[in-house]
């Protein structure tokens, strides 16, 4: 439990950051590398093994609001305030792709995930998802190496009108499901307080678990069947699939505005506005 690197950038608010996906080959094979996003649309990438920055990129005119890995770690999604995507590798320092689709909306999720893509009848070397905060998901098929990237399906969630004295509406939050193929989670400000489980291979949405409130993060558990969902009334609920078994915690001293589990799936982060809580999972 001790500082062990820092980095600094002067005059810039690092927005977004991501861990670069370790090779197949070994643990430690590589060093260990970590993307983050700024606010002057800036990103950039850090070596943790030698404690420097190796490479900045400006693929964004607008402060950036999410970025990703590709899976093996080749290629780096970013999302921005104003809704654009870019693609950019940080190999070359070039930005490969810039897609338009949620333009006007700003990015909340970037998700990259391998799959079965012959279920889905597309090619492509991995998965991956973009939601933004006007509720609206995309889900692509991509190949980046041959420079393939393809619409596999678009999501648009209904919700009322913004009710009056709320300065902010809940954030639009999806997450593919790691222990069932082909599905993904959302939750949102929308009709229902409730997270919906939709199906990329029927085309709708095949379960719904309430929630008491709207949610302000989601996690789902890499090992096992369980879902962390933070709340703005400063409360951490685990969710177990399919019983839907319930745990509240209290702790947090403000919205919990961020929760992730460990790869591991034994431990799970949370935190608020000045406090970070890490669970210990027992017996998942």
């Amino acid at each position: 439990m001790e500082l062990v690197v820092q980095f600094q950038v002067l005059n810039q608010s690092c927005q977004c950051l991501a861990w670069k996906p370790h090779p197949v080959v070994g643990w430690g094979a590589e060093s260990q590398h970590v993307v983050a996003g700024y606010s002057d649309g800036t990103i950039r990438v850090f070596s943790i093994s030698r404690t420097e920055m190796e490479l900045k990129m400006h693929p964004h005119a607008v402060a950036l609001t999410a970025i990703a890995y590709s899976t093996d770690g080749e290629m780096i999604l970013s999302g921005g305030k104003d809704g654009l995507i870019a693609v950019s590798s940080p190999r070359t320092g070039m930005t490969i792709r810039i897609l338009t689709d949620h333009k006007g909306s700003p990015i909340t999720v970037l998700q990259c995930t391998k799959k079965q893509y012959h279920d889905f009848g597309v090619e492509g070397s991995e998965l991956w998802l973009a939601t933004s905060s006007d509720r609206r998901v995309s889900i692509w098929a991509s190949d980046w190496l041959k420079d393939k990237c393809e619409l596999l399906d678009w999501l648009s969630f209904p919700a009322p009108a913004s009710p009056e004295g709320l300065g902010s509406l809940p954030p639009s939050l999806a997450a593919f499901c790691p222990w069932e193929h082909g599905t993904l989670v959302y939750v949102g400000f929308g009709m229902q307080k409730e997270a919906l489980f939709y199906s990329l291979r029927k085309k709708q949405v095949v379960e719904k678990i309430s929630l008491p409130y709207f949610a302000t993060s989601l996690s789902l558990s890499p090992v096992a069947r369980f879902i962390a969902v933070g709340f703005g009334e400063r409360l951490l609920r685990l969710l177990h699939c399919p019983t839907s078994d319930v745990q509240d915690y209290a702790g947090h001293d403000d919205a919990v505005h961020l929760c992730r589990f460990a790869p591991s799936g034994r431990c799970l982060l949370t935190a608020s506005h000045s406090a970070v809580l890490v669970w210990e999972l027992t017996g998942s």
